[in-house]
């Protein structure tokens, strides 16, 4: 039965992953194996997954990146706003949605990432505060231009234990942002409130095995510390002159400049010559990011710390793990562990990677753009408490009679396996345990939330109808391609009548589309909702083929495309435009491609896998049609006369179809203009761009707040119930509204019902 116990809550919190698109809240007490867990995961999962924290060491833990860096967000506080940030304060430091979109806009390399990713974990979420996970939340959905869900539609693992380290607000940011949140931890985000959060708490303990611990742990923990558990603490304590004489203990201890204090301390006292040994830094890496000192100095006699797990696979050390120096010699270093087992040092290399899409399959990959190579270890008479997260240790000297932030006790003895490792070096009384009241309310909360098994199967429901929406759907491929279409009109009207026709081609077979999969997709739900398994899978499968076929035709041209084009000069950013286009192509081809047996897995109740050998049979495919394509540019580039490919100016251009109005305001809106900016470009009026917009707002495909200010939506609303129709309503406001914005905001109270 224990064993069951053990890999219960693990394996759902797998199924919640790879099953269900809802935001999870992954925690456990220290040694519950979270960290185990997110590298299972990143391994095993289906889904595009991108791994970010909130700090560099952090982020290397966890071998992903840091959230600043992905999101390219500026140093300060945000504010879930449009408007700007000088409306709610003259400090320095603050950016809104509107600042952030106008002043730090994505590149196309983040945006590429973003809009690829079907899962974004963050790990230690008790560090990151609501109004980053707020600014992510816009991030994801102005990359992804899905305003209508959170994170843009991509599913969100947050992974972390409420009850260690805190998110840092400093004191003259707080007042700003209590407007706008009721505490800074990340379960206070807008975001979170709109999309709701599962609580999974896994509880098997993995660190420690003594009872008694465990249970002092989790007195601890909730804020429960009763007397005999600190007369049990308290018989732990030793003066500073029985500690003394143990130098071969670490001790955690609360502040930066303590640990540092003993730590050179200790290394004055040793009467042997120091050696220092220099990191070797290439490439882009910055100082944030150094997992230790870019400068060792170390004594034979020294204590060190290992700081990460060897990964020569010998097994020789591992993070936090501890040894002696027993030899420098040149550039050698050699050290004894605990056990007396001694060993020469090797450096480690650690990367910093950005995740980008990789230029030859478009699929999301990693790229080292710089490397730390260093020993992998720091002097470890001492450590803090923040840093010592993490890691386990079987003796510590525990000094943390000055804890300053809720958790900080917790912390520091959960580092330990048990009871017999423990020496207090400051004595702790109740008045220093303390938990934050906010976190203990959340959880509290969260413990009252339907069975998980009801929770899986509800969010399983809505993932399957999910999935159908989002896979047959064209309309943002179709979107895509209107704007390659308007963006290069006039500049690339090219010689050869036939490259004229390859894009609207395109285009036209998949607006040909638009009602076969509307209907498809209202069968496909129909079949879900009646739990009709052998019809579902059968119009799947024939689906796969019938939409791979089409897209497969629709790739294969643009690849030839682009395989012309490269032969010409001065069409770098009409290349760039034709990669998002195969990029979106090929994505749109694979999900289709996946949809049928993910789908029944999940129905069967099974965890879906990675389709590795699935991905490389098109990635043959994909190298053969570039193959193809390159070999048909060849002949016909031979028949092209100009270096550019184009026509020469006065040439009749080749006339091109007009797109349908609605379409086309939609685009021009989502592409970021404003509506007079659309109407002065389409030669419309204003009232007519608004009409559009209001059946966008009805579509679910504009976001009413996107066009109007949250006053004058709030002003026109109030109204709404005192007059029969929107003549009176207008006349009712004595011009001051026109019937296009009436409209919007009659279109998006409606969405809202």
């Amino acid at each position: 039965m224990e064993e069951n116990q053990r890999t219960d809550k693990l394996e759902m919190a797998a199924r919640f992953v790879n099953t269900t698109g809802v935001p999870i809240f992954l925690t456990g007490k220290a040694g519950t194996g979270k960290t185990t867990f997110l590298r299972n995961l990143t391994k095993s999962t289906y889904k595009n997954v991108v791994v970010v924290a909130p700090t560099g060491i952090a982020a290397l833990h966890a071998k992903g990146v840091t959230i600043h860096s992905q999101f390219l967000l500026p140093l300060g506080s945000f504010l879930p706003v449009r408007e700007p940030e000088g409306n709610f304060t003259s400090q320095h430091g603050f950016f809104t949605q509107h600042t952030l979109g106008r002043k730090h806009p994505l590149n196309n390399v983040r945006k590429g990432v973003l809009k690829s990713l079907d899962l974004l974990v963050i790990d230690e979420v008790s560090m990151l505060r609501a109004d980053i996970l707020d600014a992510i939340d816009y991030r994801m959905r102005s990359a992804r231009r899905n305003f209508r869900e959170p994170f843009g539609g991509a599913q969100v693992l947050l992974i972390g234990d409420l009850y260690q380290l805190p998110p840092i607000v400093r004191e003259q940011e707080w007042p700003v942002l209590n407007q706008f949140y009721n505490s800074m931890h990340f379960f206070e985000a807008k975001a979170l409130q709109e999309s709701g959060l599962v609580y999974l708490e896994l509880d098997k303990i993995f660190r420690q095995k003594d009872e008694t611990f465990i249970a002092l742990l989790n007195h601890l923990r909730d804020n429960r510390l009763e007397t005999k558990d600190v007369e049990l603490l308290q018989s732990y304590y030793r003066t500073d002159k029985e500690v003394e004489g143990l130098s071969d203990i670490i001790t955690i201890t609360t502040h930066n400049y303590r640990a540092d204090q003993i730590n050179k301390k200790m290394l004055e006292s040793i009467s042997s010559p120091s050696r220092t040994y220099e990191a070797e830094v290439k490439g882009d890496f910055p100082d944030s990011l150094y997992p230790l000192s870019s400068r060792l100095e170390i004594k034979t006699g020294a204590r060190i710390m290992f700081v990460r797990n060897d990964s020569g696979g010998e097994g020789e050390y591992y993070n936090g793990k501890l040894a002696t120096v027993s030899e420098t010699k040149n550039s050698n270093i050699t050290v004894k562990d605990d056990d007396g087992v001694e060993f020469m040092l090797k450096k480690e290399t650690w990367e910093n990677k950005k995740y980008v899409i990789n230029p030859d399959t478009k699929e999301l990959d990693e790229d080292v753009v710089g490397t730390f190579e260093h020993y992998p270890i720091k002097l470890a008479w001492a450590v803090t408490v923040h840093k010592s997260q993490g890691l386990t240790f079987e003796k510590a000297i525990i000094d943390v009679g000055q804890a300053f932030v809720p958790g900080q006790v917790y912390v520091a003895l959960s580092r330990l396996r048990s009871l017999d490792g423990l020496i207090l070096r400051s004595r702790i009384n109740i008045d220093m345990v303390f938990s934050d009241s906010d976190v203990v309310g959340f959880t509290q909360r969260s413990n009252e939330q339907l069975q998980l098994h009801s929770l899986l199967v509800k969010h399983q429901e809505n993932y399957l109808n999910s999935l159908v929406e989002q896979t047959y759907n064209f309309w943002p491929l179709l979107k895509l391609i209107e704007e390659f279409q308007k963006e290069h009109s006039n500049s690339m009207v090219f010689e050869d009548p036939q490259m004229q026709e390859v894009i609207p081609s395109v285009h036209n077979s998949l607006v040909a589309e638009r009602g076969n999969t509307e209907k498809f997709r209202a069968q496909l739900h129909r079949l879900l909702a009646n739990k009709d398994e052998n019809t579902l899978k059968e119009r799947l499968e024939k689906g796969t083929g019938y939409y791979q076929k089409l897209l497969f035709d629709c790739l294969r041209k643009v690849l030839t495309q682009k395989a012309m084009v490269a032969n010409f000069s001065w069409t770098k950013s009409y290349q760039k435009g034709l990669d998002q286009l195969e990029e979106n192509l090929i994505r749109k081809y694979k999900s289709i491609g996946h949809l049928p047996e993910l789908m029944i897995n999940i129905i069967e109740g099974n965890i879906p896998e990675r389709k590795d050998k699935e991905d490389q049979a098109f990635k043959i495919l994909h190298e053969e049609l570039i193959k193809n394509a390159k070999a048909e540019a060849a002949e016909k580039v031979k028949l092209i006369k100009s270096k550019t490919g184009r026509k020469k100016e006065g040439a009749p251009k080749l006339k091109q179809k007009k797109g349908d109005s609605l379409e086309l305001t939609l685009a021009l809106f989502e592409s970021g203009k404003k509506i007079p900016e659309i109407a002065d470009e389409r030669g419309l009026a204003e009232s007519t761009i608004k009409g559009h917009l209001a059946k966008g707002i009805e579509a679910g495909r504009v976001a009413l707040e996107d066009c109007l200010t949250e006053e004058v939506i709030n002003e026109i609303r109030k109204e709404f119930g005192n007059f029969e129709n929107l003549g009176e309503l207008k006349e009712h406001f004595g011009g001051k509204y026109d019937y296009g914005t009436l409209k919007m905001v009659l279109a998006g109270s409606e969405v809202e019902k």
